[in-house]
């Protein structure tokens, strides 16, 4: 039996072959119909407004291509955005709505071939006498069949094609999706770790502050002891001592959040993850900017936007589709006979072809319908993909401002730090000189705490900025990139489940 049937899978393969050459070169003959795909103008500024002097990097200082993080010259951030890349379940979400993307295309893309299927089958059975208009006596018989069918739609308005652009264009868009969820993961990374080291540097001001006001008291109690200092004095201080040790323990609290979300983002739980206090005496880098027409190709957001707006271009020029006829050639084929040696014969063979041709003619305005829903759906993408652009530009004019405005701040509170330290060293030469309460003490070191923990939270702000105007620049990603993802049609598919 095997002999028999050894012949047939290489004959069809061969035909089926030749077959899907000729309806994939009908196919690329035939007109589509409906919008070509042209990106809609936006408005772009030709400078940016926040840009200052202060901003000039060199080509040096250009943003790492796929691991933007290193722009910040941070081993420990390095460390933890790797170990982000590869535990992330967000990130492994994305990846794997683009593995289904890229799926979706293939099957589009099979719309290019004909479809081949077969159903062998054997019978026996046995007739009765009983049978109505019968008058012959019972008989048995066998029935064997090995038949196949093909049938193929010739794409000559360009239904298929269409499909496949939109297929294309949403697989592209899946792709700047992951993009985009892994800046936005990566971002987030460093904004928490930079707000961690800065509350590292807030603990250790406030500690330093606590052991300041430990001083005093020893001093005031001492004084008091002598008789020189009230008991008021000694109330005051030891009040201001117990309130600047709350204020640490809400410092660390605060760490500890922060803490948490970073085993979250790089895959642990919350419970097993520590990371040591450290010091924080980070400089915020020499951002390059670009010109603001490039955003349109760094922000992987808006290339997202962009795709989105090809994928309703395509799906437009699929709606007019239907207005046109549709095409379906088939054919069968195959051998039956009663007895299976003779199965694989020529008299044994039957084969059939034919076509359909559907033209719509009323449908109930079905077909306007959708096509003026598709208008509207591509409409309402290009007023989103606009949007996605200015948004995209406030964000890297806030964070350029953000900057400035911020680097200003922390040269005059680096000011503000030291004439609080010149202060409180008077007001404790003239209280143990006699010449002033202690009230003047007490106000120097709440002064000088508040001045140091703001410059500190200055700093943090200063390089949480500089993450996110990284990220409003694209993190170093070009849309070019995106342009490897697309499927299209291989013969070798014509042999393919």
């Amino acid at each position: 039996m095997n002999s028999l049937f050894s012949v047939s899978p290489c004959l069809r393969g061969r035909k089926s072959s030749l077959l899907a050459a000729v309806m994939f070169v009908v196919s690329a003959v035939g007109c589509t119909v409906g919008p070509g795909y042209r990106r809609p103008t936006a408005p772009v500024p030709d400078t940016w407004k926040g840009e200052g002097p202060w901003q000039t990097a060199a080509p040096k200082d250009a943003i790492p291509k796929g691991a933007w993080w290193q722009i910040f010259h941070d081993a420990e951030l390095d460390r933890l955005e790797h170990e982000l890349l590869q535990a992330n379940q967000s990130l492994a979400a994305a990846e794997d709505r683009l593995s289904q993307a890229r799926s979706q295309a293939r099957i589009a893309s099979a719309g290019y071939f004909p479809t081949l299927s077969a159903a062998p089958g054997a019978q026996r059975q046995e007739v009765s006498s009983n049978r109505a208009f019968a008058g012959s006596p019972p008989f048995t018989q066998s029935n064997f069949t090995v038949p196949f069918s093909v049938s193929y739609e010739l794409d000559l308005f360009g239904r298929v094609r269409r499909n496949l652009e939109a297929a294309n264009a949403s697989l592209q868009g899946s792709a700047a999706d992951l993009e985009n969820v892994r800046l936005v993961l990566t971002a987030e990374l460093a904004a928490d770790y930079f707000n961690l080291r800065e509350l590292d540097r807030e603990a250790g001001v406030v500690r330093q502050s606590v052991e300041i006001q430990q001083k005093g008291l020893d001093l005031v109690n001492h004084r008091h002891d002598g008789g020189v200092a009230s008991g008021l004095e000694v109330a005051q201080q030891a009040a201001l001592l117990d309130s600047t040790a709350t204020q640490l323990q809400l410092v660390l609290q605060q760490r500890a959040q922060f803490e948490h979300a970073i085993a979250v983002l790089t895959g642990k739980s919350a419970s097993a993850f520590s990371l040591a206090e450290a010091p924080f005496d980070a400089t915020p880098p020499a951002i390059p900017t670009g010109v603001p027409s490039e955003i349109l190709e760094r922000r992987p957001d808006v290339a997202t936007s962009e795709r989105q707006m090809a994928f309703e271009n395509a799906q437009v020029g699929l709606a007019m589709t239907a207005f046109y006829p549709h095409i379906t050639l088939g054919g069968g084929g195959g051998w039956q006979s009663r007895d299976i040696a003779a199965l694989i014969s020529a008299p044994s063979a039957m084969w059939s072809l034919g076509g359909d041709l559907l033209q719509p003619i009323l449908n109930g305005g079905r077909n306007r319908a959708n096509l003026a829903g598709s208008r509207a759906a591509y409409d309402e993408s290009v007023a989103n993909y606009r949007e996605s652009v200015l948004v995209a530009f406030q964000q890297v004019e806030d964070g350029l401002s953000g900057l400035a405005l911020l680097n200003q701040a922390a040269k005059t509170q680096q000011a503000a730090v030291a004439d609080s330290r010149r202060a409180l060293d008077i007001a404790n030469s003239r209280y143990v000189g006699g010449v002033t309460t202690y009230l003047d003490v007490l106000t120097a070191q709440s002064t000088l705490l508040n001045n140091e923990r703001l410059a500190t939270q200055l700093l943090g702000q200063q390089m949480v900025t500089s993450v996110f105007l990284v990220k409003a620049l694209g993190g170093g990603w070009d849309a070019s990139e995106i342009q490897r993802e697309q499927v299209r049609p291989a013969l070798v598919q014509a042999a393919q489940q």
